[in-house]
């Protein structure tokens, strides 16, 4: 499996991913901001690799994406939840869903909470095993920290879905399971984000603060926190609803 995680300069709490089969010539590429589209073309070029897919994990509020126009100029699918309220054309995952790129193969996990449309994959490497080895967690679940649950309002229904979403279905999987979230530290979208940016299952319920709180206290305290909101949120939310020309 090739695996490429890059920071973006602009963006330095943010993550965004490569991951695909070389010997197939096959990859899929996830939360790429705007201003990293050209860093993904030429890498997928370098490297061989037809760009298959391009999914955004949800619609984000704190960074323009690159995935509409990614997924355009490399004639991949542009993906997304079938729940997202985007108004542009995309290929709609469903829970459970099956997307493969030669010997790597992603299983769409709907993880609602951060957002109703939030997802979660779970992506194994068939040239090693048939088990999955590590989760591309997007906003749910961080190193240290849960996603917030506050952005688009109704902070206490959010948390519970969020709580739902990491208890039943993320923290049930193997303690060996690999995290790699869509944020690190100095990203709004969580308080107290590690600045690490993978760890494994086990781990994370070991040390993770918020993880070690019964569900009542998990909901009070995810819903109670106050964050700020992030800069331009309603002209990012506007553009990634609709991203038909770059900024």
């Amino acid at each position: 499996m090739f695996l490429f995680q890059n920071t973006p300069q602009s963006e330095p709490g943010s993550l965004s991913y490569l991951l695909g089969c070389i010997s197939q010539g096959l990859a899929i590429a996830v939360d790429v901001h705007q201003n990293e589209v050209e860093l993904y073309l030429e890498l997928a070029k370098s490297k061989g690799l037809k760009i298959a897919y391009v999914i955004d994990t949800h619609v984000h509020a704190d960074h323009y994406t690159g995935g509409y126009e990614l997924a355009q100029r490399s004639n991949g699918q542009y993906a997304l939840h079938t729940s997202s309220p985007a108004k542009c054309s995309f290929t709609p995952l469903i829970d459970g869903q099956i997307l493969e790129a030669g010997n790597v193969k992603i299983e769409i996990m709907h993880t609602p909470g951060h957002t109703e449309d939030s997802i979660t994959l779970m992506v194994t490497d068939r040239s090693r095993t048939d088990d999955p080895w590590f989760l591309i967690t997007g906003h749910t679940l961080f190193v240290g920290s849960v996603g917030r649950p506050d952005l688009h309002g109704r902070e206490q229904e959010m948390a519970e879905q969020l709580h739902n979403s990491i208890y039943h279905r993320i923290l049930p999987l193997p303690d060996t399971m690999e995290i790699l979230p869509g944020a690190q530290a100095g990203s709004v979208c969580g308080a107290g984000i590690s600045g690490k940016p993978s760890s494994t299952l086990g781990f994370e319920k070991r040390y993770n603060p918020t993880l070690r709180l019964n569900r009542e206290e998990f909901i009070k305290q995810v819903a109670s926190t106050a964050l700020p909101a992030p800069k331009e949120i309603q002209k990012i939310l506007a553009y990634n609803m609709n991203p038909i020309q770059k900024v």
